[in-house]
């Protein structure tokens, strides 16, 4: 095929364009240097905005209601159901280690795309009276218990319990282009529910405010980016598996749904979006084989996200942690780097 052809049927390609302009696209709240709180206001609110935050509802009642309590190995955990809004609940998992006391430094923890927040628990699926096998330290709440840290695992809302009706599409396709059809999105309604996650967590009076961080891995990881980027009451955020630069992840290659918001790039790039964490503490963890979230422009954003960090005067509060394998959790890295936070 001659030259001329090639570049006429790559001209056939939606994706050359679009490829063309995200090369001369300039995000518009990309920081530009200097007062970082001015920025991250301005900042915070388009985001927010982007995200449909404005579109969800004033908090309802949360009817909190408790399934079943045991005993386990550092711990209990208890299955609770909870009202996020008007018709639509969230189940979790709550975890109480014995290791520590009240006031608890709390994490709410989030699964990607998975069969859901009984990998956090490792319990069966079908049966959460047996054991699960859990591969790549995504059993979130073991790893909590250990460690002294109290947790939250919180379904997402398109995956396990709370997942829709598929059919053999991704089980998050169907919430997340009815959400963008109300004007909403996915990522913002996940959002939504870890900010109610909170409410729970301060009316059990349990929880020092003072501690309530968020994490998870890949699609757990990027709500977690998300919610470190917009929610004032989070303290500590650390996202697995899911930074890099837009361009080279969700841009780049086949992706759920759920990661897109519709004029993002206009806006920011991820270097952005979790530099709006600024002062909070963060710790953001890849694996140096992970092809759906490269490191090479990882490292570059992550060097973005500490000169704001620096220029927040909080370059001692951020880290990047880096495992040595492909796109699952690193808990021993992970937890150490947090660890030297929460204590």
């Amino acid at each position: 095929m001659s030259q001329n052809a090639e570049k006429a049927k790559s001209n056939l390609i939606p994706f050359t364009v679009h490829a063309q302009l995200m090369r001369g696209t300039r995000q518009q709240l990309a920081y530009p240097g200097g007062d970082v709180a001015a920025w991250r206001a301005a900042g915070k609110a388009k985001l927010a905005a982007l995200l449909g935050l404005d579109k969800m509802p004033s908090p309802c009642p949360l009817d909190v209601r408790s399934v079943w309590k045991r005993r386990v190995e550092h711990g209990s955990i208890e299955k609770i159901v909870f009202a996020v809004e008007d018709g639509c609940d969230a189940n979790a998992y709550l975890c109480l280690p014995d290791n520590a006391q009240a006031p608890y430094p709390f994490f709410i923890c989030l699964q990607g795309h998975s069969t859901g927040a009984h990998v956090s628990v490792a319990l069966d699926q079908k049966d959460d009276s047996k054991p699960l096998a859990v591969e790549g330290d995504r059993d979130f709440a073991h790893g909590c218990l250990r460690r002294g840290v109290a947790c939250l695992c919180l379904e997402q809302r398109g995956f396990g319990e709370r997942e829709d009706s598929h059919q053999g599409v991704p089980r998050c396709q169907n919430p997340a282009v009815h959400a963008l059809m109300l004007g909403r999105t996915l990522l913002g309604e996940r959002v939504y529910d870890v900010d109610r996650a909170i409410d729970y967590l301060l009316s059990r009076g349990d929880a020092d405010p003072a501690r309530i961080g968020v994490m998870g891995n890949s699609g757990g990881g990027t709500t977690s980016m998300f919610a470190g980027a917009t929610l004032d009451r989070l303290t500590h955020v650390m996202p697995s598996c899911a930074f890099s630069s837009f361009a080279a992840s969700i841009m780049a290659m086949d992706h759920c749904l759920c990661n897109y918001v519709p004029n993002l790039l206009l806006w920011f790039e991820a270097a952005d979006v979790v530099g709006l964490c600024a002062p909070k503490t963060l710790v953001v963890v890849n694996g140096c084989e992970d092809e759906i979230f490269p490191l090479k422009e990882a490292v570059e954003g992550f060097a973005k996200v500490k000169r704001i960090y620096t220029m927040a005067g909080a370059a001692d509060r951020c880290r990047h942690v880096v495992g040595e394998g492909g796109h699952r959790f690193y808990a021993g890295p992970a937890w150490d780097a947090m660890l030297e936070y929460l204590s």
